[in-house]
């Protein structure tokens, strides 16, 4: 399938919205808004050069980044919850976004990074199709929840150089409990496998900059260490023990965590020498870890 066809089939999804696995049925093109509360319109918060990602994405001259408005989760620990929750941001045209992407470049962003791009797939899609043919060369990153529809992933095959998905969970009892969705695990690892059947491992290149492949981020939840090392099971036996995991230790309260007990106090630093012993003993030695305050 040509990418104008494919564009076409991420709009169509947009009649009875189904880009993500909640398939909410949102008639979207009629400017009804879905689960992640976006219609047809597009909603960014920035677009800036970032320099707080993963080294070989920021490197020495900072991500092109896009933080887009709403999401289709809604994480009661989300320290991004003014973007992604309540929807904070400016409406842009679809020439404003490839302005923006193209402006990034010529700002000298190693990449452009799309966060939270899920719901706006479709509208992304076409903005990257026509921004490269008017000249974007840099590397696309897409980041994201990790809450994908295959389907979707597929129909964007080819503009995009470099997934970054949470893996969130590896019980669905949690990422009911704490991102309102009964079903996260199963697509979630689903949409891991066909980013990297896509995209592969990393690729890190002469200037340690990312060019291509998968990077699997994972925030370590207070009291939560059995979560934590079911995720780098799966990681281990169904990806790649090649694969790059950006071990996260940031959590702290934000949003809605306070509601949870468990939530409620910071990571303890024991917790997080577990999981970084367990990332070790699974030899899956390529990534990231935080240093604790």
């Amino acid at each position: 399938m040509d990418f104008e066809s494919k564009i076409k089939t991420l709009y169509n999804k947009l009649e009875k919205c189904s880009l993500c696995p909640r398939k909410c049925g949102a008639k979207r093109k009629e400017g009804h808004s879905g689960f992640c509360r976006s219609a047809d319109k597009i909603l960014i918060a920035s677009a800036n050069l970032h320099f707080g990602e993963e080294p070989p994405i920021s490197g020495d001259r900072g991500s092109g980044t896009i933080f887009f408005s709403n999401c289709v989760l809604s994480c009661v620990f989300c320290q991004n919850y003014p973007i992604s929750q309540m929807g904070n941001g400016r409406e842009v045209s679809l020439k404003e976004l490839i302005e923006a992407m193209l402006n990034l470049q010529k700002k000298g962003a190693h990449n452009i990074n799309l966060v939270t791009p899920t719901h706006y797939a479709a509208h992304i899609a076409k903005a990257l199709y026509e921004a490269k043919n008017s000249g974007l060369k840099i590397p696309i990153v897409y980041n994201c929840g990790g809450y994908e529809a295959v389907e979707t992933l597929s129909l964007l095959e080819g503009l995009i150089d470099i997934y970054l998905p949470d893996m969130k969970y590896a019980d669905n009892n949690l990422a009911l409990k704490y991102s309102s969705v009964a079903d996260y695990v199963e697509n979630n690892r689903a949409a891991l496998k066909e980013m990297k059947r896509q995209t592969g491992n990393l690729k890190i290149n002469s200037d340690n900059i990312a060019s291509r492949g998968l990077i699997i981020r994972h925030l370590v939840l207070p009291n939560n260490l059995e979560n934590t090392k079911r995720v780098l099971d799966f990681i281990a036996k169904e990806i790649s023990t090649g694969a790059y995991i950006s071990l996260m230790a940031q959590y702290h309260k934000a949003y809605k965590a306070d509601n949870f007990k468990e939530l409620s106090a910071p990571l303890d630093k024991a917790q997080y020498k577990r999981a970084v012993e367990y990332l070790k003993f699974l030899n899956l030695d390529n990534g990231w870890i935080q240093e604790q305050d």
